[in-house]
């Protein structure tokens, strides 16, 4: 069976790669969620769980931001400019993990006090909680066509490992 390029980066050097661009992110993510529901639901906004919110936040977005420029510079750019993608889930499953740059790095910048400065303390919470969703979103996009047989979408003599599709 052929795999993505996600799931071959996950699969290779275990545990590092797993460990690395998974669970590091992911960790890190969903303790900002669940930090999160604690403090919009007792609208608490200071105190050791937003401590640990906030380092989280930050860390998470920083940390991404290495892990997409470093993916950025040894697989997309030599992928796109060689021709090595192996299908549209390919593309789409490594495409949707790095688009977590967008909400990881949004969240940061809420807490840094880059971003949503016109917002009070409430605010910001909801703007923070909404970024994780979509980090939620396009993380779980990757990794169910990170899943996939990467010819699955494609037609042609390729498709599906044969030929008819």
């Amino acid at each position: 069976m052929n795999m993505t390029h996600y799931m071959e980066l996950l699969a290779v050097n275990q545990p590092w790669n797993l460990l690395l661009f998974m669970a590091v992110p992911v960790v890190l993510a969903e303790t900002v969620a669940i930090s999160e529901l604690w403090l919009l639901y007792h609208r608490v906004y200071t105190g050791p769980v937003r401590t640990v919110n906030r380092a989280a936040s930050i860390l998470g977005g920083v940390y991404f931001t290495g892990v997409f420029l470093y993916l950025m510079v040894k697989a997309v750019v030599p992928l796109t400019t060689g021709g090595g993608w192996r299908g549209p889930a390919d593309v789409v499953a490594v495409l949707s993990y790095l688009a977590g740059i967008v909400p990881l790095g949004a969240i940061a910048l809420i807490d840094l006090g880059l971003l949503a400065k016109d917002r009070d303390e409430h605010g910001r919470m909801g703007l923070h909680a909404a970024f994780v969703g979509v980090f939620l979103v396009v993380a779980h996009v990757a990794m169910i066509f990170g899943m996939m047989d990467p010819t699955l979408l494609m037609s042609g003599p390729m498709a599906g490992g044969h030929a008819g599709h």
